[in-house]
């Protein structure tokens, strides 16, 4: 299935102002409120049905025998007219 992107932004930013953007995500998501992303004159504003998939990855991409590059990946997906989610492999917890 092909892939499109509607909107990205990538820059580096500190560890408080990351859980800034979480919480702010988050708080819509508990509000049952779409979700607007936004960066310079670009935006997409998406509606998470009530039980998206959530997927957590923890990465590491590199040479087995060198330094890498390593990365928590958090992604909430649904198919577009659907309000069900996929079940998953077991209860998520994150400490």
């Amino acid at each position: 299935m092909p892939e499109e992107v509607l909107f990205k932004s990538e820059s580096r930013q500190s560890r408080e102002s990351i859980a800034t953007y979480l919480r702010a995500v988050a708080d819509k998501l508990e509000g049952s409120e779409p979700v607007t992303l936004s960066a310079g004159g670009e935006s997409v504003t998406l509606e998470p049905p009530a039980q998206p998939t959530f997927e957590v990855k923890a990465e590491r991409e590199g040479p087995a025998d060198g330094p890498g590059e390593l990365s928590i990946e958090l992604e909430i997906e649904w198919d577009e007219g659907s309000d069900d989610g996929a079940d998953g492999d077991g209860e998520l917890t994150i400490e």
